[in-house]
């Protein structure tokens, strides 16, 4: 076996490099899209195939290279399933097992906090914590439907009551630090080491840390894999002629899911909704397809950086306010829809057919 740690300086982002030599398969976590080179190179050094690229969450601090070394070496790109990102082949959900080599296994453990999606990976002594869980910290829980008890719970129902010589190895660190274990986690990790849930959230929700710098440009594409648009479009071209069918869920299956928990409107009723006042109307598409053309009076907030956008946009602040949202065809509208449910908006709808059902009604 191999198992490295690699470090990008520039974000300070650990990735992890795990192969079983004999059958010649590897896994890598967190990928650095700046880095695609350097990962390919170790693969070529040891006559490695790449099985998957796996994320703890969706980054806000980097762009990952899952995508692209889904297109040049056909790894299988894996995400946690509330994380919405509709460009992963598989939508990770807690206690799946993902095999490799010679039965090597790794299991998925929901971790939510950081984000409502990260998950955490258990490979044999060696859990992979991303930004649920650092040495000696947490990662924040102000953005990205975070949640500060939930990230309290599972640290401490889940993590913590893995065995004490667990390794802990993080997505980030700061001081230069490289590996931990449950049990010093568990005895000396200021943030949490002898602290009520209720003290815990106290302390997260005063943190009052920076915006990431990368944030805006990260989490959109993050949510396909680390993939600009014309990446994008190769990708679906390929995975659409390549693909089979697969046991876990695929990214249809979570637009599918989201339908069934959002109110879908049809073209009539919604040119009837748009014509009152007081209803908002948010395009939920990239800034280049708003650009082409869109709805009269919608506001632009593509469903990647929908979740911190969406606080800071005036028209949106009364939560009780009818807001219907589009995107081309629906499916990144029910997802949206869904993540503003659950952000606390009560009347949240979704135009059937999206833009294009628009635009044939004209």
């Amino acid at each position: 076996m191999i198992f490295k740690q690699l470090f990008d300086p520039e974000t300070w982002t650990y990735t992890y490099f795990i192969a079983d030599t004999d059958a010649k398969e590897a896994v890598l976590i967190d990928p650095v899209k700046s880095h695609i080179d350097e990962y390919i190179a170790l693969l070529d050094e040891h006559g490695l195939k790449l099985k998957y690229t796996l994320e703890t969450h969706v980054h806000a601090d980097h762009i990952t290279a899952s995508g692209l070394l889904r297109q040049k070496l056909g790894a299988e790109t894996g995400v946690g399933q509330l994380c919405g990102a509709i460009g992963a082949d598989l939508q990770l959900q807690d206690g799946d097992v993902l095999e490799f080599g010679n039965g090597e296994k790794i299991k998925v453990i929901a971790t939510p906090g950081h984000t409502q999606g990260s998950v955490s990976f258990l490979w044999r002594d060696r859990v992979f914590t991303g930004d649920s869980l650092f040495i000696g910290g947490c990662g924040r829980t102000d953005f990205q439907s975070g949640d500060a008890g939930a990230l309290y719970d599972c640290i401490t129902r889940k993590l913590f009551t893995l065995p004490d010589e667990t390794l802990v190895y993080p997505g980030h660190d700061y001081q230069q630090r490289w590996v931990s274990s449950i049990m010093q986690e568990r005895i000396t990790n200021p943030r949490l080491a002898g602290k009520t849930r209720e003290e815990f959230i106290e302390i997260m929700n005063n943190l009052n840390l920076p915006r990431p710098r990368l944030i805006d440009e990260a989490v959109p594409a993050n949510r396909y894999c680390g993939l600009d648009e014309d990446e994008r479009q190769d990708a679906v071209a390929r995975r659409d002629s390549t693909r089979p069918e697969r046991a876990m869920i695929s990214a249809q299956d979570l637009v599918s899911a989201a339908k069934e928990r959002i109110t879908e409107i049809g073209i009539d009723k919604a040119r009837q909704l748009l014509n009152q006042s007081g209803v908002a109307v948010v395009d939920v598409r990239e800034e280049s397809e708003y650009a082409a053309g869109h709805i009269d009076n919608a506001l632009p907030i593509p469903r990647g950086v929908l979740e911190f956008k969406v606080g800071a946009t005036p028209e949106l602040a009364d939560k009780s306010k009818t807001v219907v949202v589009y995107c081309r065809t629906g499916g990144r509208a029910a997802l949206a829809a869904q993540t503003l449910q659950n952000l606390g908006y009560s009347n949240v709808l979704s135009i059937a057919g999206g833009y294009e059902a628009w635009q044939k009604s004209l």
